[in-house]
């Protein structure tokens, strides 16, 4: 199954097996953990409270109340984008730089209630 968002763009379903070889663990475990994660995250959200999920060599996705944010690592970018064309990227639109995060940045100022839970 694939679901369909605005715009046209197609959902793909998670490879579980590939997921699963990636990281030497079976499908099953791997659905399960993620099955999990995705618990553990409703139920906080549930609750209100605040929650940074670390997206490893990514950045980090904040979710603040009704507010959510992605908070990318500037190697990342540096490695999508080229180091050239992100430093030209970020001295024509400053505003960029609210979206990047350093790895040793504490995820907790990210919020503006200083208070987050953290899933690594």
């Amino acid at each position: 199954l694939s679901c369909r968002f605005p715009g046209h763009k197609e959902l793909e379903p998670l490879k579980l097996p590939e997921v699963a070889a990636n990281v030497y663990m079976s499908s099953q475990r791997v659905d399960s953990c993620i099955q999990g994660t995705v618990s553990l995250i409703s139920r906080c959200v549930g609750k209100g409270e605040n929650i940074a999920l670390i997206l490893k060599d990514m950045g980090v996705l904040i979710i603040e109340g009704t507010r959510v944010q992605m908070k990318f690592y500037y190697e990342f970018l540096e490695k999508l984008s080229g180091k050239e064309n992100l430093q030209k990227a970020l001295f024509k639109i400053p505003r960029l730089m609210d979206k990047v995060v350093s790895r040793v940045t504490p995820l907790a100022s990210l919020t503006s209630s200083r208070h987050v839970i953290v899933f690594p």
